[in-house]
């Protein structure tokens, strides 16, 4: 694991930066595809994880939830929009744009469902970050805010990497994933207005780069 700030830790995964699993104090943030669980599982040897919590209930991030909470013992948190997704994973398909791409990650990478604890809120504390909403990639996508040193882990509202060359850069979700990419770009301006020092994305190196994230925006139509 890479330590990005104090109680922030980056997991490692395959391939780098790819898809992105993060320790917040004793809380795992997401958990990629359901092919993840032993390597997620192996970081975690050593460190006491109380929770498990999911910026969004797509299948690169709550692929291998269910195997973490049962071999942890601990509970599952989701966005309360989210939550009944990451019960019952069938119903994406009913949400998410109908193309061929969307179909094969569906088959290739959602795990099963698993019940959900506690529905997270706007203004919730999770390891002492505030939980915020962000839909539009998903509709319950929420992110963690931690205002005391800036830092904002937002799960897929953008993407830190092109998803096809894996190079470096700001994006927008690809919209075969996103159902309303307009609300996402009102939660990309929601998250940029913070000033984040740091922005720890679901795909995509960390950023520490607020003149960069703004010039982003400052380009959104």
């Amino acid at each position: 694991m890479k330590r990005l700030a104090d109680g922030v830790w980056l997991l490692s995964g395959f391939p780098p930066n790819g898809f992105n699993v993060y320790l917040l104090g004793d809380v795992l943030v997401d958990a990629s595809t359901r092919r993840a669980g032993k390597r997620i599982l192996r970081q975690l040897e050593g460190h006491t994880v109380t929770a498990h919590a999911l910026t969004h209930a797509h299948p690169d991030h709550q692929g291998a939830s269910r195997e973490v909470c049962q071999k942890l013992g601990i509970p599952y948190w989701v966005g309360e929009h989210d939550a009944d997704v990451a019960e019952n994973p069938e119903l994406l398909e009913e949400r998410q744009p109908k193309n061929l791409v969307g179909k094969v990650v569906y088959r290739m990478w959602t795990g099963p469902g698993h019940p959900v604890d506690r529905r997270l809120r706007e203004g919730d504390e999770v390891a002492g970050f505030k939980v915020l909403d962000t839909p539009g990639h998903s509709l319950g996508h929420v992110t963690f805010w931690r205002e005391s040193d800036r830092v904002a882990v937002i799960g897929d509202v953008m993407n830190g990497m092109n998803l096809v060359t894996g190079r470096p850069g700001l994006h927008e979700p690809p919209g075969v994933f996103t159902p309303d990419p307009a609300r996402n770009r009102e939660s990309i301006r929601k998250v940029a207005a913070l000033e984040p020092a740091l922005v720890c994305f679901g795909h995509g190196p960390p950023l520490r780069d607020p003149a960069k994230l703004a010039r982003f925006v400052s380009g959104l139509d």
